[in-house]
């Protein structure tokens, strides 16, 4: 009876263990897994859209004795076959996104890089030669709208009808609806440009973040005593929220602090995407803090941002907002 405990407990533990364990391929010539079963996309803020056809994923590739592969790509396609592409904004970092797809359970991701030449591929093409002759596909998990390929011609009826000549299954995902609106990455960007983090943080599942580096500001904050962190954000395409304060968590150094945030347009100073300046006070920090790493999440969103005619009536501003994001934050 003890020994039967200890295999049980052992096999717990593998298993355990083995759901906190992504398996990152940026290389695909020695992939291996047990009966594949992929589903492909840019996952961009791994949201709960997204989740609907994670879960499905490993579901079936527990049902099939396999293992679940999330197939993405970098650089983003749209930098590759659109040219000179500045609109690109993006909710999550390929950090970031490897996070949370391994947060999600899955046990490989597949990095591809994207080229122009892999741009010029029909979906039978990379079905055949990328998917089934060198990953060796069991199953394909497709979105509601999901297309491959060139000119996005790989759609769930011909690639239902390519999956019986070269031997795979396919499955397809209906979209997830929350209030009666189809979730997707370009509904929670919009979102984001409304200053609407409630409902960003309910599309996403969890708390918006951006990553970044503190740099040297303008140190007009420090002179009303609410020295400020003047972040630049990890990534050039990570998009970031609508003018205005927020109610944020701010994580430096392993320490997380309760903070205000301001985020403003001056176009001459700043490299963050559309040039939008993030500038963060710490509530109970005192120390210096340039040139490190700092994780923000957003909570909620105080006021639009304003122009006061005085030093002294945005001080008293501030005062107002400390008091209103104190009180949000517990």
């Amino acid at each position: 009876m003890h020994e039967q405990s200890i295999q049980t407990f052992s096999l717990l533990l593998l298993r355990l263990i083995k759901s906190q364990v992504l398996i990152i391929h940026h290389n695909i010539r020695h992939f291996k897994a047990l009966n594949p079963v992929v589903t492909i996309g840019t996952f961009d803020g791994v949201h709960l859209g997204h989740r609907k056809v994670i879960d499905q994923l490993k579901t079936i590739a527990s049902e099939v004795g396999g293992e679940s592969v999330i197939f993405t790509f970098y650089p983003h396609p749209r930098l590759v076959v659109s040219g000179n592409e500045n609109n690109l904004r993006l909710l999550t970092t390929l950090e970031e996104k490897t996070e949370q797809l391994r947060l999600a359970g899955i046990d490989h991701l597949v990095v591809y890089p994207f080229s122009p030449e892999f741009a010029k591929l029909t979906y039978r093409e990379f079905i055949e030669e990328v998917l089934v002759g060198q990953m060796q596909l069991h199953t394909l998990v497709m979105g509601h709208d999901h297309r491959l390929g060139r000119n996005r011609e790989g759609s769930y009826e011909n690639i239902l009808a390519l999956s019986e000549t070269l031997g795979f299954s396919v499955q397809k995902i209906d979209a997830l609806v929350m209030d009666h609106v189809d979730i997707s990455s370009s509904k929670i960007r919009q979102a984001l440009q409304e200053g609407n983090i409630e409902k960003v943080n309910n599309y996403l599942g969890y708390r918006f973040t951006i990553h970044g580096t503190v740099a040297v500001g303008n140190q007009i904050g420090r002179s009303i005593g609410f020295p400020t962190a003047n972040i630049e954000a990890s990534d050039p395409w990570k998009i970031i929220p609508a003018e205005g304060v927020y109610a944020v968590l701010a994580t430096v150094g392993g320490q997380t602090y309760q903070a205000m945030l301001n985020i403003g347009f001056r176009p001459t100073i700043n490299a963050n995407a559309d040039r939008r300046t993030i500038e963060a006070h710490l509530f109970n920090f005192h120390g210096d803090i340039y040139q490190q790493e700092v994780t923000l999440e957003f909570h909620h969103r105080v006021r639009e941002e304003q122009k006061f005619d005085s030093l002294e009536l945005l001080r008293t501003q501030l005062e107002r907002d400390k008091a209103l994001v104190l009180k949000l934050l517990s």
